[in-house]
């Protein structure tokens, strides 16, 4: 009979254990094919020349506003290559990914060039706004743009995977670097970022798993802040390399920037399961 009392628990242990396994097999899975596809990100984006010399009109209430995809540490471009896909098969004519050197020290440098990127953008493209989707450390780029450099005006929302928004303290483990010690829990950046931001108008979406490993505590990935516009959305079963690949989340990605849209046809908010 005792054995009863402990069955519940025994589950719960078998249930984390068996999804932690499954996880980590599809982490391996992300892993082996992101670096067979690695190199090919390793360059900038190539743009259609005659796209970009051609006058553009205002696309505002016409067309969904320009996404701008940023990788995370150590990363580039192609770890968007299926949610890239994924949007553009779902209505998304405007698609950047912007790769960032592997050498910059500095989020607070990061977020200044990703601003002159998106300037840029909005020239090009005759939007006055865009969307950003961050993974891990672009997510807190895009974040500190946000709030710290008047990105409001320019980022409509801006979805974040797996980033280490209140600092993780697994980046310890590899401190040497400037800008990983930046993420750890307590750096002058992520104070920052605690600091007012009364009145910003951009939507934040924040994707956090609870198997994301690299998030410690795995609670770090989502966005706590009474100035800002939040929505946490919690994910299972799906690890920190997988959250910018996986079908669902990309499903979550396109309801959540289109999310305005929906609540004024009266439909209902997204959701992940």
């Amino acid at each position: 009979m005792q054995f009863l009392l402990f069955l519940p628990l025994y589950l719960r242990r078998a249930w984390v254990s068996a999804a932690l396994l499954r996880a980590t097999a599809l982490e391996l899975a992300v892993l082996a094919g992101h670096l067979v596809l690695y190199p090919s990100g390793m360059a900038p984006e190539r743009r259609d020349p005659v796209a970009d010399d051609s006058p553009q009109l205002p696309t505002a209430g016409r067309a969904h506003p320009p996404v701008v995809l940023l990788h995370g540490f150590i990363d580039n471009r192609s770890v968007f290559v299926l949610l890239r896909r994924a949007l553009s098969r779902n209505g998304w004519r405007h698609l950047e990914s912007l790769n960032y050197s592997p050498l910059t020290c500095d989020i607070r440098t990061a977020a200044e060039l990703l601003g002159r990127h998106i300037e840029e953008i909005c020239a090009r493209t005759g939007h006055a706004e865009v969307d950003i989707v961050g993974h891990s450390l672009g997510g807190l780029i895009a974040r500190y743009y946000v709030q710290r450099l008047g990105g409001e005006a320019r980022v409509r929302t801006l979805v974040t995977l797996g980033t280490p928004h209140a600092g993780t303290r697994s980046a310890h483990l590899i401190s040497a670097h400037p800008i990983v010690r930046q993420m750890c829990p307590g750096s002058d950046v992520v104070e920052e970022l605690r600091r007012p931001a009364p009145g910003c108008r951009t939507r934040f979406i924040s994707f956090w798993s609870d198997l994301d490993t690299l998030m410690v505590p795995m609670e770090t990935a989502r966005i706590d802040h009474p100035d800002l516009i939040v929505q946490n959305v919690r994910v299972s079963g799906i690890g920190h390399l997988a959250l910018p690949v996986h079908p669902a989340i990309a499903t979550g990605i396109r309801q959540a920037l289109t999310e305005q849209e929906e609540r004024a046809d009266g439909r209902e908010a997204f959701s992940v399961a």
